[in-house]
């Protein structure tokens, strides 16, 4: 809960006009607490009238509004839609984006081009931006990728602090297909001063994903960073993320905790940590079936060496049918287009033991290694290994790290 004057400075309103509000009853959410009144966290400053011009400021400084508390408690996502009511923009965008999250595509083109006529305000700009990129990642469409970057870039910034947010849509964007040589100088150091608040649950997610890239590149050789070798990044990164979760947990954002749980399952799975890969896996499932967000799942299947179906098959068969379908058609979307992004050919043809062997072999791991980590023979690690360079048409494992 938060106080009238709280809200009023969210908002950009007087005092007084809060408390007209709450005295109305126009206000979802607030209770009289003896002289004065307590607002929920999530809620929005309603218009005064619902004839009023539909394209309203957003009721948070933040172009994400699924990653903010207004979505609080799983299984509510779309009541937490109705609490927009009084905002067409903000309500369609907010619908959109837990559109997306569901793997619902189909749904998201018309308002992204919404959201990006001349018309929209800024934070409505860089959604409609973001869902277009979202588009072009299932598509494999460079072109739609391109307009998205440039409709993000052209949004009517009137502050250095809406600069930083135009850079932080940006570097989400090109993290989502691990392409990290744009990112600003502060995203990188981690540092979110220059972000107002509403923004932070979403910087903290794809700070995140760009140190699994570096902890990545490390293992797998492709960048060389003085005193640290192999592994030790990769197992690191949880140390770094566990407090996010806590975090994401008491500020009760749904959508950054089930990302960041997801993540620390990654590092911990490269990292050999089955047993607290899983425990993040299952939680993260937890928060996501009640909803449906099967979408979110998707993006990170790759990455489990098929764990992550065995893991949500325990919980709900009929999940794993719809994922791995939504998968299908993402996976070769996505590889499309980071390959073109990043002038490079991404493996779509691999079986999740293909791939979780050749990305053993991409960390340095010799064929007994691998052999001894997944309790298999020597000769099948060497038949398989085999199998992914004929399978890629790449020269040796040597070149595994190019492909995944």
């Amino acid at each position: 809960m938060i106080t009238v004057k709280q809200a009023a400075e969210k908002w950009g309103v007087t005092p007084r006009r809060v408390q007209s509000l709450c005295k109305e009853g126009k206000i979802k959410g607030a209770t009289r607490w003896e002289r004065t009144w307590m607002i929920p966290n999530y809620a929005v400053l309603p218009s005064s009238n619902k004839g009023d011009d539909p394209h309203m400021p957003m009721p948070r400084k933040s172009p994400f509004l699924d990653m903010t508390n207004i979505y609080s408690t799983a299984g509510k996502a779309d009541e937490s839609i109705s609490l927009f009511e009084n905002n067409m923009e903000a309500y369609e965008l907010f619908k959109a984006q837990i559109a997306y999250r569901r793997g619902e595509i189909e749904k998201i083109y018309d308002k992204a081009r919404y959201f990006l006529r001349s018309h929209s305000g800024f934070y409505a700009i860089l959604g409609g931006g973001m869902l277009l990129a979202q588009c072009a990642i299932w598509r494999g469409d460079l072109r739609l990728w391109n307009e998205a970057k440039k409709h993000i870039c052209e949004a009517p910034c009137e502050s250095k602090t809406q600069r930083e947010i135009v850079s932080l849509t940006l570097a989400i964007i090109d993290s989502s297909i691990y392409d990290n040589k744009d990112f600003p100088e502060w995203f990188i150091r981690g540092c979110f001063d220059a972000l107002p608040a509403d923004s932070h649950p979403c910087a903290k997610v794809y700070y995140i994903k760009y140190l699994y890239m570096a902890a990545y590149a490390v293992a797998s050789k492709q960048v060389s960073l003085e005193g640290v070798s192999g592994l030790a990044l990769m197992k690191m990164i949880p140390n770094t993320i566990e407090p996010m979760i806590s975090q994401a947990r008491v500020d009760r954002t749904i959508i950054p905790e089930i990302f960041l749980r997801l993540s620390c399952a990654v590092a911990y799975h490269n990292s050999g940590q089955r047993e607290l890969a899983v425990q993040h896996i299952d939680r993260a499932i937890s928060l996501v079936l009640p909803d449906g967000l099967f979408g979110i799942l998707v993006e990170y299947i790759r990455h489990f060496d098929g764990l992550l179906e065995e893991r949500l098959a325990l919980a709900d068969k009929n999940a794993v049918t719809i994922v791995t379908e939504l998968y299908r058609t993402y996976s070769i979307g996505w590889a499309r287009l980071s390959g073109a992004v990043r002038n490079r050919y991404i493996a779509t043809n691999l079986s999740p033991r293909e791939r979780e062997i050749a990305k053993l072999a991409a960390f340095g791991f010799t064929t007994k290694d691998i052999a001894g980590m997944l309790y298999i023979s020597e000769s099948t690690v060497k038949q398989t290994v085999l199998r992914v360079v004929q399978k890629t048409g790449i020269a040796d494992r040597s070149e595994f790290s190019n492909i995944l």
